[in-house]
């Protein structure tokens, strides 16, 4: 009974920060003629509303492509189209055609949040408990703080309920396979990431460890008959899913080849914006678009860091592995595919969470996933609810999860660092170099804030402090892969993490 009582209370005072935030500026406010990502999501219900579905994805005299177009999935167009009818009944001005472009109300904001709420009732946040509670190490009251702290994640809530987009719906629907997975219902697991993939693309991060994790679970099982057939039924549930989703797409074979093209906008280049990943940051010494095809830098440097944590996840298919390769290769796709934005990081910090359950430095890490976005938080006009949430949630990992308490060297999984410093460094105090590096990181992102916001860069660099925000958290991602990378290959499994696979 106490246990549900700090569940409700957890759930509560997480939906009460999300709508607290709600109330604050959103992407694209006032500022026509593009406005930003608050009206991208209206329009596209717009679009959906008023079209049929073989115009959606093509340029029309009623569906100027370059403004807004639909460029996510089926599932996306599906939902906007959901929205659209409830939009229509209580206001048809929100979705008139043509009409109803740059649209803004105090209602209408009202009602785009309260969509957002809406999916994360229903699908992320009951995930993220039952998660929690099946997967996460300690009593029952260190679950629910766990949860607790995940609920209130700034870089979720601050993109969601402020800028405005609904990341909380393919996040949800990929950790609903996690858990699938995790509980051996292998199906129900391949149904939900195939729908978290068909909702937004940017799932494509965590789809490697999915197909190597199960792919090397049949293998395991023997591929002869047991396996095979496990194999095939896996195939077909994601073949069927996938067939449901673009049904409206078949009938037309340039329909998917055209849904496809504005899927992966190949043409843009590597970059457009201040992204925190190899290719932004090494810009500001090297002009890598001049130097790097796109074939270079797609296929050699992404596989480079996506393979060796996918073949040692397919020769060993346990969920520790699995939980880590998420990681992996979520931030090796984030660092070195093309056409990255700044969101695409919330992919990492979702699921690092479980590898280790906040030491300093993993927190470390979450701060950095949602700080490397603060130069889109300050566009959008999210300081204050930056500032606060920020603060919030460093002092919850703190005292509910003792963050800084969890940092020996075996819990930060040290054990190769040791050896390469114990003959020249004996007594190196490795957990408190750990330590210092976590205040350290905090200090230099705060100081990086507070110039963002009060100084003038100079005029021959109008761009240096988002600049800057970007390199930092770049070198900081860039070793964060390495450790994970080195813990998933050389380090053996947790004990505890084997029982429960087993």
């Amino acid at each position: 009974m106490e246990n549900w009582s700090l569940i409700s209370l957890c759930v509560l005072l997480g939906l009460t920060a999300r709508w607290a935030v709600s109330f604050h500026s959103y992407s694209g406010a006032g500022k026509p003629p593009m406005f930003g990502d608050y009206e991208a999501q209206r329009h596209w219900q717009e679009v959906t509303y008023n079209l049929p579905v073989h115009e959606w994805y093509f340029n029309t005299t009623n569906n100027d492509l370059n403004y807004w177009g639909l460029d996510y999935p089926p599932l996306t167009a599906y939902h906007s189209l959901v929205c659209a009818y409830v939009a229509k009944l209580l206001n048809p001005e929100w979705v008139e055609l043509y009409a109803s472009r740059g649209y803004e109300s105090h209602s209408h904001k009202l009602f785009m949040r309260a969509t957002v709420l809406f999916t994360d009732i229903l699908i992320y946040i009951p995930a993220v408990l039952l998660y929690c509670f099946y997967f996460c190490d300690g009593s029952s009251k260190q679950k629910v703080a766990t949860a607790f702290c995940i609920l209130l994640y700034p870089g979720l809530i601050l993109i969601d309920y402020g800028h405005f987009q609904y990341n909380s719906v393919s996040l949800g629907l990929a950790l609903w396979g996690i858990l699938g997975l995790g509980l051996g219902w292998d199906l129900f697991g391949s149904l939900a990431f195939t729908l978290a993939l068909n909702y937004k693309q940017m799932e494509l991060y965590h789809s490697l460890p999915f197909f190597c994790y199960l792919l090397g679970k049949c293998i395991k099982q023997g591929l002869t008959w047991r396996g095979f057939f496990h194999l095939f039924k896996i195939s077909m549930t994601v073949l069927v899913t996938f067939a449901l989703c673009w049904m409206p797409f078949l009938s037309d074979p340039k329909q998917p080849l055209q849904v496809l093209h504005r899927l992966f906008p190949v043409g843009r280049g590597l970059f457009e914006d201040k992204v925190a990943n190899t290719w932004c940051s090494l810009n500001v010494l090297i002009k890598i678009k001049t130097l790097l095809s796109r074939e270079t830098q797609l296929f050699a440097l992404t596989l480079l860091f996506v393979l060796p944590s996918s073949l040692k996840l397919l020769s060993k298919p346990t969920l520790w592995q699995f939980k880590l390769a998420l990681v992996n290769t979520s931030l090796a796709f984030f660092l070195f595919s093309f056409q990255v934005h700044e969101k695409s990081i919330l992919l990492v910090s979702v699921y690092v969470y479980d590898v280790h359950i906040l030491t300093c430095l993993f927190l470390r890490l979450v701060f950095f996933v949602f700080r490397s976005m603060l130069p889109l938080l300050l566009k959008d006009g999210l300081l204050l609810p930056y500032v606060v949430t920020s603060l919030a949630f460093l002092f919850l990992s703190l005292y509910l999860l003792s963050a800084l308490e969890r940092s020996t060297e075996e819990e930060l999984r040290l054990g190769l660092y040791r050896k390469l410093t114990q003959r020249w460094l004996p007594k190196l105090n490795l957990s408190r170099i750990i330590k210092w590096k976590f205040w350290f990181s905090l200090a230099a992102m705060a100081a990086l804030s507070f110039t963002s916001v009060w100084l003038k860069p100079p005029a021959k660099l109008p761009d240096l402090f988002p600049v800057l925000v970007s390199v930092l958290s770049f070198l900081h991602f860039l070793g964060f892969i390495i450790y994970f990378n080195q813990v998933q290959l050389m380090e053996p499994q947790r004990k505890k993490s084997q029982k429960k696979t087993n």
